[in-house]
């Protein structure tokens, strides 16, 4: 008992040295604290303070078109002034829509009134168009992130001299008559100069507008759609303002002609020239007052590569203006503009639940998704075979709108479908696609990005179907309406192409977050690439393939005798005479029986019911698109992850 006492007695005084210690150490910290603040006050108070390293200056370059520059100061906050360079920067940027006027007259560059044997093919001319936009999306896909850490005044910088360079070596391609020329600088160095200028402005006026994310992009985009209706009529003026009419030497039955390697040649004072045989068919589809007969190959040229200059030359001063003018909100305006558009949100789900007595949906927040886990999730690649089939269509009916609507109505209907009429139908669908840019993007913003998508492809599938009937209807009976309704059909088709185009950044946006979705657009433009190669191509050789059977379907009903004395060669030939496009349908129609059907209206037939089922499978791709959440962490509400956040910050 007496050693129990006793060794309680021995720990309570050791508790209470240890006690004494820890109090005299930590006097001593504090004295020590005290005597260093007083030492370093003192030493700030009666020194000189240390400057600072002397900034850096930047070059004219950088005050102008670096990041920072890129940047709108902090009482910046007029959002709708940068709508302007965005939107004439996409109104350049659209002007391949209307490539078909260029394609069209460049398959007659020597021949002038018809093709020659040297003049290249439509499949040959309207490669520019899909080149174009191949190397839209491939720089678009692979130099996102690079665009985002230059910022867009760099970006559209570099831009306006690929892109308006581009369409300046486009023009001496078409100069020199040289396809190699033309492909590079019209379809690689422009493609990329669109390629470094499309997304800059969308993701800076998705920025701007957070409130109002459909109704941004589509601003920018609706340029882009509208870019033919600025470039069909500058084209027009100045083609037929530079063109060149070729020599003409007289009717066909007043000169010796002969065949030699399929190329035609007329007897001119005992020298052989080359020449073109045009008939009434072929003259109607021009803007000018000529006579059937011969003209001398090379004698005149259609005024495409001096108008290719000059709209060059314009549209590298207008990228470049955008350059020096365009900015991104500053952060806190950024955060400000947000806040307001989450303010806005709820407070009309709030008046929604008041209304109609259902609770209020709480609001989801959600981290955004980083590139790796995008290209990772199905959804991308759903939405991206959904923009892949839709584009094939789009794509298509613009690179030979001018052709197609001269081919199939101006024989039929010349009063009607005359060359002016088929440039018209150019604008007419680009006003397709502005539509569907502006109408079907607003229409997203009220309903909802996936239920406008489901409308537009499902609709698009009964007017492919439509569009055989409707031509057959209008080249048959000769009535203006079929043909009023198959431009209807082919801008409503046209307006689809323009809704994925526009809502298609905001719908990224939903499904992935705004952190990224120019990186991702730029990886979603490789469908729309990939779509304007097989569009166009697809198109191109199923009716090259229907024309090779109908003309040689036509050829069993010509007489051989006929056939020789037409054309200086015998009907042995005719797949000679046919690559050198001495021979054509309505050549061979004209040596047919009185009552003999043309088959040019069926050229198109199978294009249509194949576009039909693209769009089918358009909307069967996009059903299966569902919302996307981040793997990593699910989604959760506003309360859940600010009482997380909070209770954080007390345990801490």
């Amino acid at each position: 008992m007496f050693r129990a006492h006793v060794s309680a007695t021995r720990f309570a005084r050791s508790v209470k040295w240890t006690e004494k210690l820890l109090q005299q150490k930590e006097n001593r910290v504090s004295s020590t604290i005290l005597t260093n603040s007083r030492a370093f006050s003192s030493t700030n108070t009666s020194s000189t303070p240390t400057p600072e390293p002397p900034k850096e200056k930047k070059g004219w370059f950088d005050r102008i078109f670096s990041a920072e520059a890129s940047i709108a100061p902090e009482n910046y906050r007029n959002r709708w002034a940068m709508a302007i360079p965005a939107f004439i920067t996409h109104v350049s940027l659209g002007a391949p829509y209307a490539w078909s006027l260029m394609a069209d007259l460049v398959t007659r560059e020597n021949g002038f009134v018809t093709s020659a044997a040297s003049d290249w093919t439509l499949m040959q001319a309207a490669l520019p168009l899909s080149l174009v936009f191949v190397f839209h999306g491939m720089a678009a896909s692979t130099l996102g992130v690079w665009q985002a850490k230059i910022g867009p005044r760099k970006s559209l910088l570099y831009a306006s001299f690929c892109f308006g360079g581009g369409i300046v070596g486009g023009a001496l391609g078409v100069y020199l008559h040289s396809l190699p020329l033309l492909y590079l600088g019209y379809g690689v160095l422009g493609g990329l100069g669109m390629g470094l200028s499309y997304t800059p402005p969308i993701q800076s006026l998705i920025s701007w507008f957070p409130d109002k994310k459909a109704l941004a992009s589509s601003i920018a985009i609706a340029g882009f759609g509208s870019g033919p209706l600025f470039f069909t009529p500058a084209a027009q003026y100045l083609t037929k303002k530079f063109a060149k009419l070729p020599e003409y030497l007289g009717p066909a039955q007043d000169f010796v002609t002969k065949t030699v390697d399929g190329r035609l040649f007329a007897d001119v004072n005992g020298a052989l020239v080359e020449v073109v045989n045009a008939g009434a068919a072929e003259l109607s589809k021009l803007p000018y007052e000529l006579s059937e007969g011969l003209y001398v190959v090379g004698s005149g040229n259609s005024g495409v590569a001096e108008a290719l200059g000059i709209m060059g030359l314009v549209y590298f001063s207008t990228i470049f203006a955008s350059a020096l003018t365009i900015r991104n909100p500053h952060p806190k305006v950024m955060a400000d503009l947000a806040a307001s558009a989450a303010a806005a949100v709820k407070a009309k789900a709030q008046a929604t639940a008041s209304t109609d007595g259902t609770p209020a949906p709480v609001p989801v927040l959600k981290r955004d998704a980083e590139m790796s886990e995008v290209m990772r999730a199905p959804q991308f690649y759903l939405l991206g075979a959904t923009f892949f089939c839709v584009s094939v269509g789009g794509m298509g009916f613009f690179s030979i709108a001018k052709p197609m609507m001269g081919e199939l109505f101006s024989t039929a209907m010349p009063a009607i479908v005359t060359s002016a009429f088929a440039a018209s139908y150019v604008q007419m669908i680009s006003v397709g696609n502005l539509g569907g840019r502006l109408g079907w993007a607003a229409i997203s913003d009220k309903i909802g990005r996936r239920k406008t998508f489901m409308m537009f492809t499902a609709g698009s599938v009964p007017l492919y179907l439509a569009c055989p009937t409707l031509i057959e209807q209008a080249v048959t009976t000769g009535s203006a309406l079929p043909l009023y309704l198959f431009c209807g059909a082919s801008m409503a088709v046209i307006s689809g192409m323009g809704a994925a185009f526009a809502i298609l950044p905001a719908y990224e946006s939903d499904l992935f977050g705004t952190k990224n979705v120019g990186a991702v657009h730029g990886r979603m433009l490789a469908f729309s690439s990939l779509a304007s190669i097989c569009g166009p191509s697809m198109i191109l050789k199923l009716r090259s393939m229907a024309e090779e059977k109908a003309i040689f379907d036509l050829l069993t009903k010509v007489a051989p005798a006929q056939f020789e004395a037409t054309f200086g060669a015998p009907m042995e030939r005719a797949s000679e005479l046919l690559a050198a496009k001495t021979i054509n349908i309505s050549k061979l129609l004209a040596l047919c029986p009185p009552g003999t059907i043309d088959p040019t209206p069926h050229l198109y037939d199978v294009p249509m019911y194949t576009l039909s089922a693209l769009a089918a499978t358009a909307f069967m791709a996009h059903y299966m698109v569902k919302p996307y959440t981040p793997p990593e962490l699910p989604a959760k509400t506003v309360i859940d992850v600010a009482a997380k956040e909070t209770e954080k910050f007390k345990t801490h």
